[in-house]
């Protein structure tokens, strides 16, 4: 027994210690190996990694990142090659001419390509001309829209991330100018953030954008030990930024109100925000419960064959930014599974290179460098567990239902999608309507759904993967452009008389109506969306989305997915009898593919040609009338990215007290043979004959409805019921508790990161001709009266340090930097009043705009009292404890005896463990062998306990 075991408790105690001297299995973070900095930087760079960093990443772009790494260099040899499309022009009044995020976008990636290919013949001289235009501008505004800072945002975070990436290749003057470059547009956007919507308007995508090219430039700042300003910019940024976290809660699957072209462009910023928060200030959200249902909304909304998206709200046909780095980001520091990495992989492999669909030439290289950053190429690719086969996915904040996301494109895989929800999704709708965080909220004034359509219970239909029925992107906010309907109407206000859409349209504007009014009560319901043997039912009900003087009852909208290639669409529309509409006009849209029109045994319709196949639809009333559709093409007005979309317009009249329509759309692989449908007060019939089957389709339209069913289908013989039980139900969460605390605790994070680079200023200019100078601009914000004798005091320290025993080693910049005033409080109560008396002169100038948010205005005001904890609105908070993975320029002297006792006791613990291997294991005395083991396991324990001490006193 002696035999097989004796080397036992020699494994164990290896296994136990092996993390001492593991130091990656040693730093693992849940956030995802995401360092906290804590005010211990070398310099640059820093903000996404740091210099000892560097090496592993070029080495990485020749290896692990290879394919990340060739679509860099792609880019910089782009610009390499063709210098004069990408430079900036040299001219003020060109570079403003027009929208310009295009230099700031790309700047990022050449910087990136610069450091992980330094000797590329050419490439710094081309970033550092880049830089040296940008910073001759006076102004990175847009001339003709001076009141937008999202322009100015994209090259202020591009110039600083360049600055930080490449400033050891800077001379002293550039590194000078471009930091004074970097301290104006920071300080401009700073100012700005309390006067411009982005700083109060949360959940919008201007407000990420902005605000992390704020965060950025204020790092740059704090590094070049700018503390004051950098640190009002940086609680200024946290401030906003949190309360969007928070409010962020409340969106239970994962999906942003203004789509998912928009929301790439939040994302973009928002996980730049979120990598950069923990860095730099331990703030972590990787277990956001938003962030983990966010995948979804980027695999759920993709059309088979990876090249297109539900292009809901304002759009293109796919993705603004990303979403390749947004899906790595996912990965590595949430999902841990491989599918980000898969999902990220096969949109690269079928990216559109030339035509509708091709990412904009002033986005393609924007997120290059994070997703270089932000890859783990230890996760192997791999897709979810549904992959292949076609799913129903409903969004219940978003109010959209997609079925046959994300498939290969192939026959008979098909999309499906329908919108019926509140506006601005349904967690910003109750957060309006319930009054929720009414310490932050101030009704619609506080969100922005500019961007959003009328397209209430509206729907496209994709069969084979081929677009049928489409969005019509980013246009005017008309209802006819959004597949919807419109009523016949003589009340004021509509767009286009004697038609009425829904109530949010607008008519002069290129931004959705929602604050006040009708508008501001809008919404739809997806009422069901289930599905049974492979066809599949919704029904959206959208009467709230229309004016009440047309007193509409119900406006049901019936979807069927019969067969894959064949859908059924049936509205349902119950007048009151005073209802002053008698007539009905739908629209249905392709955005490339004209409908040509047709007509079978008397029934009309419409059908698109895409190579040799043709993609009908043929309509129907519930008399079995059909009547001629209407055919064109909307051209849009100038100012749009796109031209207009082809449209086919089918107008019916309404009859007292209820008119059903149906509609069917197929592909190429069904051939209808006869189509029917006859109704009562309760349910209408369809009746359709294909070549290969028969549908009997019985659709219960009543408000009290004889059977607990919604539709029942009869395919052949056989029945699928979609039965009453399982529809939806609206339940909005509750207000996050404590919200306000939330905030506040997360806050607090900044300042012992500043206090801990106030540290290391003073110790580096110690005994140096630059002391006074420092400690003067430190003082800059206090009481004038106190700082020369605050000054003298310091001064003498640092003398009486110099002349002191070379024995006795004291962190004097500690010493120091506890001998000032406590700056930052003095700073941000000066800032506070000031922020007062400005925002009471906006509110008597403008009071909707100052009173917006003014409570926003004020929350970065620190509660602490002194250094050792703080009370804030009641409730008390711990000091957050500066622990770093970077070691401390200034190490205490209680920091240095851990450090010796550790590492005294760790050759102790290694000449105990070669003795027990060398001679004890063979003594034949079993109780010598039990006592060396208690010795050594006592001084496991005493080596595990000063491991523990020195991590968190940095030593």
């Amino acid at each position: 027994m002696r035999t097989h075991t004796r080397g036992a408790p020699t494994v164990f105690f290896i296994s136990m210690l092996w993390p001492l001297f593991d130091p990656a299995a040693a730093q693992m973070d849940p956030s995802g190996e995401i360092p906290f900095m804590g005010g211990n930087y070398d310099g640059h760079p820093m903000l996404y990694f740091s210099r000892g960093d560097v090496v592993d990443l070029q080495v990485a772009a020749a290896g692990t990142h290879q394919e990340m790494a060739r679509r860099i260099r792609e880019a910089g040899d782009a610009m390499l090659e063709h210098p004069e499309e990408y430079l900036p022009p040299w001219s003020p009044m060109e570079f403003s001419a027009r929208w310009n995020e295009v230099y700031g976008n790309n700047l990022g990636v050449l910087s990136m390509f610069c450091l992980l290919y330094p000797h590329r013949a050419g490439a710094l001289d081309l970033a550092k001309d880049y830089m040296e235009r940008m910073a001759a501008q006076p102004s990175w505004l847009v001339k003709d829209a001076p009141w937008d800072e999202v322009p100015l945002a994209h090259s202020l975070v591009g110039f600083a991330t360049a600055y930080d990436f490449l400033y050891e290749y800077l001379n002293k003057g550039q590194q000078e100018r471009f930091l004074q470059v970097i301290g104006n547009a920071s300080h401009l956007m700073y100012e700005k953030s309390y006067v411009r919507g982005w700083g109060f308007q949360y959940l919008h995508n201007h407000q990420p954008t902005n605000c992390v090219a704020l965060l950025t430039g204020s790092l740059v700042y704090m590094t070049q030990g700018y503390l004051q300003e950098a640190y009002l910019w940086t609680k200024q940024v946290l401030s906003i930024m949190e309360k969007s976290m928070v409010l962020l809660q409340d969106i239970t699957d994962g999906s942003l109100y203004e789509g998912v072209a928009y929301g790439t462009y939040t994302t973009r910023s928002l996980f730049q925000y979120m990598f950069l928060v923990q860095r730099h200030f331990a703030i972590s959200h990787f277990d956001h419960p938003w962030l983990l249902q966010h995948f979804a909304f980027l695999y759920r909304t993709i059309l088979p064959g990876f090249q297109r998206t539900v292009a809901i709200a304002d759009s293109n046909y796919n993705w603004f930014y990303g979403p390749e780095s947004q899906l790595v980001f996912l990965d590595r520091y949430v999902l841990r599974n491989g599918s980000g990495n898969w999902l990220a992989g096969l949109i690269h492999q079928n990216r559109v290179r030339d035509g509708p669909g091709q990412a904009g030439k002033g986005q393609r290289w924007c997120t290059l460098h994070t997703e270089f950053i932000w890859f783990d190429p230890g996760l192997n690719p791999k897709p979810p567990p549904d992959f292949g086969t076609a799913q129903l996915h409903y969004f219940e904040d978003w109010g959209v239902v997609t079925y046959g996301s994300a498939l290969p494109a192939d026959t008979n895989r098909s999309f499906l999608s329908f919108k019926s929800g509140k506006l601005g999704g349904r967690a910003i709708f109750d957060i309006v309507h319930k009054n929720k965080y009414k310490e932050w909220i101030r009704g619609w004034r506080n969100f922005n759904a500019g961007h959003e359509h009328p397209d209430q219970n509206t729907f496209t239909f994709a069969p084979n993967g081929v677009p049928f029925i489409t969005e019509a992107l980013y246009g005017p906010k008309y209802t006819l452009l959004n597949n919807g309907v419109l009523f016949g109407s003589t009340l004021s206000g509509s767009c286009f008389k004697p038609w009425a859409g829904q109530v949010t349209e607008a008519c002069d504007s290129k931004w959705l109506k929602y604050k006040v009014g009708l508008a501001a009560d809008a919404q739809g319901i997806v009422e069901a969306a289930m599905e049974r043997q492979g066809m599949v039912f919704i029904r959206g009900e959208g009467r709230s989305a229309y004016n009440p003087e047309l007193k509409i009852r119900n406006f049901q909208r019936n979807l069927i997915l019969l067969h894959p290639q064949l859908l059924l669409l049936v509205d349902h529309i119950h007048l009151d009898q005073d209802s002053p509409t008698r007539t009905m006009s739908a629209f249905f849209h392709n955005t490339e593919l004209p409908f040509q029109d047709s007509k079978v045994d008397g029934v009309h319709g419409a059908f698109v040609s895409h190579g040799e196949d043709r993609y009908n639809m043929f309509w129907m009333d519930d008399t079995g009338s059909s009547n001629r559709g209407m055919l064109g093409y909307w051209n849009y007005p100038r100012g749009y990215p796109y031209n207009g979309s082809n449209y086919v317009n089918v107008t019916v009249p309404l009859r007292y007290p209820y008119t059903r329509m149906a509609y069917i759309f197929f592909g190429p692989g069904v051939n209808i043979e006869s189509f029917s449908l006859r109704g009562d007060d309760q349910r209408v019939d369809i009746y359709l004959a294909t070549k290969d089957h028969t549908y009997t389709i019985y659709l219960l339209t009543g408000e009290v409805p004889s059977k607990p069913l919604f539709a029942m289908v009869l395919l052949d013989q056989k029945k699928i019921v979609f039965e009453k039980e399982v529809a939806m139900a609206d339940r909005s969460p509750e207000e996050v508790e404590e919200y306000i605390n939330v905030v506040e605790d997360n806050l607090q994070h900044v300042k012992p990161v500043f206090q801990q680079m106030e540290r290391h200023i003073l110790g580096r200019v110690l005994n140096t001709a630059s002391f006074r100078k420092t400690a003067e601009r430190l003082l800059q914000f206090s009481d004038k009266k106190k700082t020369e004798e605050v000054i003298e005091k310091m001064f003498a320290m640092s003398k009486k340090h110099g002349k002191g025993k070379m024995g006795k080693k004291l962190n004097l910049g500690e010493k120091l930097s506890e001998s000032l005033p406590d700056i930052f409080a003095q700073i941000e109560l000066r800032e506070k009043k000031a922020r007062q008396r400005t925002s009471k002169r906006v509110y008597d100038d403008n009071p909707e705009e100052g009173d917006a948010d003014s409570h926003a205005f004020m929350d970065y005001a620190d509660g602490h009292k002194n250094r050792k904890g703080a009370f804030v609105k009641g409730r008390k908070y711990k000091e957050v404890h500066m622990v770093a993975t970077a070691g401390s320029e200034g190490l205490s002297s209680t920091s240095s005896y851990i450090r010796l006792f550790l590492l005294l006791n760790t050759a102790t613990f290694f000449l105990l463990l070669a003795v027990l291997l060398s001679r004890f294991q063979r003594a034949r005395s079993l109780h010598t062998q039990r006592c060396f083991y208690t010795i050594l396991l006592i001084d496991c324990f005493i080596l595990l306990f000063l491991y523990s001490s020195c991590s968190h006193t940095q030593c």
